[in-house]
Order: C-alpha cells, then structure tokens, then sequence
C-alpha cells in the first residue's frame, strides 16, 4: 500500500508540472518551464522511494503499469477539476482499454 499512496503523490505532483501552466499561457514560456521543472523536482522524492519500496513485491513492469494507471486516475481528475475539461467517451474508453492491459500484465501465465 506504501507504494500505491507513493506513486499517487507523485503524480499529483507530475501532474502539476506537465499540466498546471496551461492555464497561464500569457506567462513567459521560460517561466513555465522553470516552474514545472521546480514541482517536478517533488514528484521524483515519491517516485523513487516507491519504486525501491515496490520492486521486489512487484516486478519492474507491474510498478510501471501501475503508475500509469494511477497516472490516468490522477490527469482524469485534475483534468475535470483544475482545467474544467470534460472527458469525453472516447478518451473514457482508450483509457479504459489501458486500464485493461493490467489484466495481462498482472495474469500468472
């Protein structure tokens, strides 16, 4: 469970960075990037404990699939909540067949 809360902080934090200025496209580019690289500089004291607490109880595959399903969780509600975005059904659907690739990335073969 460490590892679910550690990966989720993490991409609010990522989230932030790669997303959060798009609500400010009248600052100066160089702003932007300095800024997000400052809260993305955040998101890899979660990331990397995650990883190192995860692997092990979880394959290197397995800790990345699900960062990024945490990673569409995450952009899905900053999405609606911060950039007032809807998300429409087809966006719904690809993410739910990502979402859908656990199944065979966790499966014992």
């Amino acid at each position: 469970m460490t590892t679910i809360i550690l990966l989720t902080i993490s991409n609010i934090f990522m989230t932030i960075a790669w997303y959060g200025h798009l609500k400010y496209k009248s600052s100066p580019l160089w702003m932007a990037i300095l800024i997000s690289w400052l809260i993305a500089s955040f998101e890899y004291c979660f990331q990397v404990p995650a990883n190192r607490i995860g692997y092990g109880q979880f394959s290197a595959a397995q800790l990345k699939t699900i960062q990024e399903v945490i990673t569409l969780i995450v952009f899905s509600v900053f999405s609606i909540v911060y950039l007032k975005e809807n998300l429409k059904w087809n966006v719904v659907v690809g993410f739910l067949c990502m979402v859908a690739a656990v199944f065979f990335i966790f499966k014992k073969w």
